[in-house]
């Protein structure tokens, strides 16, 4: 589909993904067909191959993993996508790629679990994403978009981060996000000084050394210097990559926070809570890794009350708590999925209504 940077389009979040894949320069995709991203396979199978790219649909979510591997060791933007059972069953290939210091992309349009789960909505995919999912101690950088738009955008961020930082990323988000359709603006891929790729796997030739990617290390010593250099990595991605939507926040007794598209039903809940005259804001993350704790602890310096909402039971909550001041206090909301439908903005108004409530030194004021 060939449009200008000025046209929008209405399309849906995984058709947005597919888009925006092509246009940050992924020339392979290798991936295996599971409701609800199935979408972005067959926009690929049909668009890839006319732009100079590879399609493969793997045999196995096993195969497009490790295909993935390979052609980052080659040096190829690249990327794959599933849901939940199927990235559970990446979860060793994306380890070997952390452990390879391997770029690529991998988007999880998040249905219901554990098991087979269902097709339902769900965020319950938030500690798998944000906690590697996989052995060794490691993490991605995990993209949370809200909008058809954030799909475009955050799906061409994550190829440039997991290029500067070596590491894979992920695009987070559910079936509602992957569903919908809404007007989106195929911006071209902004101008990023990206590293040379020095360690591209290659042959031994006159003059050059071979290059060979590995997660093997056995000399006395280098393992632990390698998780430290992890570690050191990702402390610069939350000091420069931190990225988070914040609303009305400045005066607020209350935060609500919750990430993707609960974020977008708890946004008019806010809107309705001060409509009733509550100072109630809204603060969203969008890099769930690295998660934007400096600005929770700095938020909670004066609000001390935080409304958690999840499309789960809760996990997010463990990334808030831990961020927020010690005499901060967090609430949760949650619908776990097969609850039967989404939260509805009265819902979530009636929970902020049930939470609110003023600090004694802020009535003074």
């Amino acid at each position: 589909m060939q449009t200008t940077a000025a046209e929008k389009i209405f399309v849906k979040g995984n058709e947005a993904v597919a888009m925006a894949a092509i246009e940050a320069g992924c020339r392979c995709y290798f991936g295996y067909p599971i409701t609800p991203q199935s979408d972005i396979p067959e926009y690929l199978s049909r668009e890839l191959p006319g732009r100079g790219g590879e399609f493969i649909q793997a045999e196995s979510e096993i195969g497009a993993i490790n295909m993935l591997l390979g052609a980052s060791a080659a040096g190829t933007r690249a990327m794959t996508s599933s849901s939940g059972p199927g990235i559970s069953l990446k979860q060793e290939g994306i380890s070997y790629m952390a452990g390879s210091e391997l770029p690529g992309v991998i988007v999880d349009i998040m249905r219901a679990g554990p098991g087979l789960g269902g097709i339902d909505a769900s965020q319950a995919d938030y500690w798998q994403a944000t906690r590697g999912g996989g052995h060794g101690g490691y993490r991605i950088i995990v993209l949370a978009p809200a909008s058809v738009q954030e799909m475009y955008d955050l799906t061409m961020l994550a190829f440039d981060l997991s290029d500067i930082y070596r590491m894979p990323a992920m695009v987070l988000a559910d079936s509602v996000v992957g569903q919908m359709k809404e007007s989106v603006t195929p911006n071209p891929r902004p101008q990023v000084a990206l590293p040379a790729k020095e360690w591209v796997v290659r042959g031994r030739s006159e003059g050059e050394p071979q290059n060979v990617v590995k997660s093997l290390y056995l000399g006395d010593g280098e393992m632990e210097a390698f998780h430290w250099k992890m570690q050191a990595r990702y402390q610069e991605l939350a000091d420069n990559e931190c990225r988070w939507e914040e609303a009305q926040t400045s005066d607020a007794e209350l935060i609500v926070t919750a990430f993707g598209s609960t974020a977008r039903i708890a946004k008019t809940a806010v809107a309705m809570a001060r409509e009733a005259g509550m100072k109630v804001g809204l603060m969203r993350p969008i890099t769930l890794f690295p998660f934007p704790r400096k600005t929770f602890a700095s938020l909670s310096e004066r609000c001390k009350l935080f409304l958690d909402i999840e499309l789960s039971t809760g996990q997010m909550i463990d990334d808030v708590r831990l961020s927020v001041a010690r005499d901060a206090d967090v609430a949760f909301y949650g619908r776990p999925p097969g609850a039967g439908s989404l939260p509805t903005p009265e819902e979530l108004f009636e929970q902020i209504k049930k939470n609110y409530r003023v600090r004694p030194e802020q009535s003074r004021i």
